[in-house]
């Protein structure tokens, strides 16, 4: 009997200790993490990857096959327009030349002799020492000769066109990239131009060829603002701007991507051809932009606050009825969208109604609804930790940037530097 008494007893006092703890942590004051609204830079922005190249690259071959006799460049070096790069031995081409020359002047000697006998046929066809047809045989043979020297000098030229062909030239300004040839190597160019040398136009403008997902191509224009970095420099933020977006698609591994062209300064020559980019293409800008945390549109009040606070709904607030002409609007040409958030007003939390633009999940950007000095609840304390609307806890060790209202029964309040 005694050990039934001692139970019970037992159960007594561990339910009267319970209720004194859950009655005093019900007691325990609502702190929330409050903010105002802000101006900052936001951005909506798409990733991705491609390759640095020279903005105009000139492969230059050779027109006649042949050996390299001498080469004057090489990798890297810096050429003219018109300048020396390479030579072919002219041995073969100066022959068939010389020998094109002396069929020319043999053509041009027959052209002589059947002239003069075609001026003797006229004038013994004028005194009818002969027929007409005997006329005729010789003025079309000397109509021939004419054509025989026509075509002989026409083949003499193209012969000493290829023979200048075996001396290579550069046809622009810029920098070798590559050599593809060495002294001593034969060319042939019978099917194919083979390409000798690989010429940069101007290594100081760059263009990048980006490869954009088509999830994100849609919002991708000429004259968006890029930024992108290179594996060589980490800490170096290069920048440069859209200029196409090319229509062919590129399908690799059932992924479609699609090539944009990004042209780039490289006054500092730091960017080389082939390095790999990682890529930003900034969609939508505003560096001027009124903004709250991301976290304060996910925000709800519970039925916990009730004790502490009144919660006023949108549709009996009385605030909400002035709410467009106390905001502060702004064109925007971004897409707006109506967002819900809830200020702390003494010990009301009062629902507001919001038009917002872009979102970079850390950032709101708030195009209407909103008052400089109205304190947006963010999340909720809870002990030394802070709980978010999303429910995560904030770490008591990491600093704070945002106003923490205490509720009733709490002494003071403290404000953050980040309004």
């Amino acid at each position: 009997m005694k050990k039934i008494i001692w139970i019970i007893l037992i159960l007594i006092i561990a339910g009267g200790i319970y209720f004194f703890l859950k009655k005093r942590n019900s007691d325990k004051p609502v702190v929330f993490e409050t903010e105002q609204m802000h101006t900052g830079s936001i951005s909506n922005s798409v990733t991705a990857t491609g390759t640095v190249q020279p903005v105009d690259t000139v492969a230059v071959g050779a027109q006649v096959s042949g050996t390299i006799q001498n080469i004057y460049v090489d990798f890297n070096s810096p050429v003219k327009k018109g300048e020396l790069l390479a030579s072919l031995d002219k041995s073969l081409l100066t022959d068939q030349v010389n020998q094109d020359r002396a069929n020319l002047q043999n053509a041009q000697s027959n052209l002589q002799f059947q002239q003069q006998n075609f001026d003797r046929q006229s004038k013994l066809y004028n005194v009818g020492a002969i027929s007409k047809a005997d006329f005729e045989t010789a003025q079309s043979t000397y109509n021939t000769a004419k054509a025989a020297v026509n075509s002989a000098r026409a083949i003499l030229a193209a012969a000493q066109r290829n023979l200048s062909y075996t001396n290579i030239y550069s046809p622009i300004n810029g920098t070798v990239l590559s050599r593809n040839v060495s002294e001593g190597q034969t060319v042939a160019s019978s099917f194919n131009t083979p390409t000798l040398f690989s010429i940069a136009k101007d290594l100081s403008k760059m263009q990048v060829r980006a490869a954009v997902d088509e999830a994100d191509i849609g919002n991708v224009k000429k004259g968006q603002d890029v930024t992108f970095t290179v594996d060589a420099f980490p800490d170096d933020v290069f920048k440069g701007t859209v200029q196409e977006v090319r229509l062919q698609p590129v399908v690799t591994a059932n992924v479609v991507t699609y090539v944009t062209i990004i042209n780039a300064e490289n006054n500092n020559l730091k960017l080389k051809p082939g390095m790999t980019a990682n890529i930003t293409i900034y969609l939508q800008q505003d560096s001027n932009a009124n903004l709250i945390s991301a976290k304060a549109i996910s925000f709800t009040p519970d039925s916990s606050m009730t004790k502490q606070y009144k919660i006023i709904k949108h549709n009996d607030n009385h605030y909400a009825a002035n709410n467009d002409s106390s905001s502060e609007k702004k064109d925007s040409p971004f897409p707006a969208k109506m967002e819900t958030v809830w200020i702390l007003k003494g010990n009301e939390i009062i629902e507001r109604k919001i038009m917002t633009g872009m979102n970079d999940n850390i950032h709101v950007q708030v195009l209407s609804g909103l008052n400089k000095e109205d304190e947006v609840i963010d999340g909720v304390q809870e002990g030394e930790k802070v709980k978010s609307a999303s429910g995560q806890a904030k770490s008591p060790f990491m600093p704070s940037r945002r106003r923490q209202t205490p509720g009733k029964g709490s002494a003071s309040s403290g404000k953050s530097g980040n309004k």
